[in-house]
């Protein structure tokens, strides 16, 4: 089993791991010859709120080498604080190796750049990150969540607006409603005994493939809502995602979820431009 390559663009990596570190304490990181996949299955952290991204191998890396005897694919469960940790303290170097090893008969990530000493002199820095190889029965057990056909697909505002937002509802109350409709508005609403809070916008993109399998309704009312109230803490950490999104997506399924489809790269690109961190967050009963 071997792995190695150079990260050709740390910061996009740094920031898209540090989203991840903001809804899970440990991910998966699968990696096969021509993508990453970045998995986490939502059961460490109080929402539910799971993440299944996928990122062309070319956005992020070069000199990429991967062998292995399960079809050169490589299943990694890496704690994502200490990872983090190792990308910042890797981003002002031009070139940062990471390669599967060994340290004391244990599996490691290790990253190899050059960094400048307060003398002002280049050292080589080495920075293992503790990893665990998955068995074959581990890697059966990751299964992406099934939802039903999403009713309504809409482009969302920027996130940074709709994160001002929900910082300034997140006082009144634990559950916020996500709506949106055919028409293009979408809306995020508290709702309480003592207080009712709206912000609606207007004129989003509401796009239909290659988001949607099944070919939309034309006797649909385009004004109807639909609508799933979350948890307010797990849509917030899902808006930490604003460091890498330049698209959002919003599927809605009626009464039972939200998924958010963070594009880096354009959206249109049926490869997904650089990559998708996708956003599974489950409806909450008020």
């Amino acid at each position: 089993m071997r792995f190695r390559a150079k990260i050709e663009h740390v910061l996009n990596y740094s920031r898209i791991v540090q989203t991840v570190e903001k809804i899970a304490k440990q991910c998966v990181m699968r990696w096969s010859p021509e993508e990453l996949q970045i998995i986490c299955e939502g059961g460490d952290n109080e929402g539910g709120v799971q993440i299944w991204s996928k990122f062309r191998v070319a956005s992020l890396f070069t000199d990429y080498r991967i062998q292995s005897n399960s079809e050169n694919m490589i299943h990694m469960q890496i704690s994502t604080e200490p990872f983090v940790q190792a990308l910042r303290s890797a981003q002002s170097s031009p070139d940062v190796v990471i390669k599967l090893a060994k340290r004391d008969e244990l599996a490691v990530l290790r990253f190899d750049f050059q960094a400048v000493s307060h003398q002002g002199k280049n050292i080589q820095v080495i920075h293992d990150v503790r990893v665990h190889v998955m068995r074959q029965e581990e890697i059966a057990r990751l299964e992406e969540p099934q939802c039903p056909e999403p009713d309504v697909h809409i482009i969302l505002p920027p996130l940074t607006k709709l994160r001002t937002v929900t910082e300034h509802m997140r006082p009144l109350s634990s559950l916020m409603g996500v709506s949106a409709t055919r028409s293009g508005r979408f809306s995020l609403r508290i709702q309480t005994d003592e207080v009712s809070v709206e912000t609606d916008w207007t004129g989003c993109e509401t796009p239909r493939a290659p988001y949607s399998e099944q070919a939309e309704r034309e006797d649909v009312d385009p004004d109807e809502w639909y609508r799933a109230i979350v948890s307010v803490k797990s849509f917030l950490q899902f808006l930490s995602s604003y460091v890498v999104s330049t698209t959002t997506v919003a599927s809605i399924c009626h009464n039972h979820c939200v998924i958010m489809y963070v594009y880096i790269g354009d959206h249109r690109d049926p490869h997904g431009g650089g990559g998708v961190l996708t956003f599974y967050i489950p409806a909450r009963i008020p």
